[in-house]
């Protein structure tokens, strides 16, 4: 049987925050901008870590939740896995439009409190910025947009593509919300995983500095 551990009850990990900065009315955790700006030569999800095929590595997490609980449920075993990397990117836990809008609260607030939690413990945090549907990245419902709070305006951010334009609905709000985080964030740098597609990207392309990386195994396989 796998384990597991009950995060409501001890206030989903608070060692996690202690010091923090809360933004906005999410009060979600405060990742300021990374101590050194560099362009990672691809990215190492977590489970690969030993594989690592080069000193100049991104470690991130665009893999199946469950493969990287153990840094959700005990992340203090792994600070010095983020130091030991030039660029850590905060754990990718999954948004969907179609997922209840608590959901998309709870994993915003998650990602953003270990990328907190380790730049603190002296990690290179990279954000890595989600959205999900209209609520995460438009201010129609709420005063502000869920998916960028706790990220710094004017820096380096990571996106994916990678598993969220698949589909018509998908494409459709994936590109809305990259329209939105340029406006909001207005990053000097983006670093994309996955998949960049003209008709989705090709109308920001002189927003900003844009740099494609290709999913693991594409990358292995010699494709990218």
């Amino acid at each position: 049987m796998s384990r597991r551990k009950v995060t409501i009850d001890d206030g989903f990990n608070h060692e996690l925050v202690i010091g923090a900065e809360f933004d906005g009315v999410f009060e979600i955790p405060r990742i300021n901008e990374p101590h050194t700006i560099i362009t990672p030569k691809g990215f190492t999800p977590f489970t690969k870590r030993h594989r690592a095929p080069s000193d100049n590595e991104a470690l991130s997490f665009f893999e199946y939740d469950t493969r990287f609980a153990d840094v959700l449920i005990e992340p203090e075993r792994y600070i010095e896995v983020a130091r030991s990397f030039p660029v850590f990117v905060p754990p990718d836990c999954s948004i969907y439009y179609d997922m209840p809008f608590a959901g998309q609260i709870a994993n915003t607030y998650r990602s953003r409190a270990i990328g907190c939690y380790y730049q603190r413990h002296g990690a290179n945090v990279y954000p890595l910025v989600r959205w999900g549907d209209e609520r995460t990245y438009t201010d129609l419902v709420f005063p502000e947009p869920l998916s960028f709070a706790g990220v710094p305006r004017r820096s380096v951010v990571v996106i994916s593509t990678y598993g969220c334009i698949g589909k018509p609905a998908y494409r459709l709000h994936f590109k809305r919300g990259l329209e939105a985080m340029l406006y909001y964030l207005d990053p000097v740098l983006v670093l994309v995983h996955g998949p960049m597609p003209d008709d989705i990207f090709g109308p920001y392309m002189h927003h900003t500095d844009f740099i494609h990386y290709s999913d693991w195994i594409s990358r292995m396989k010699g494709r990218g």
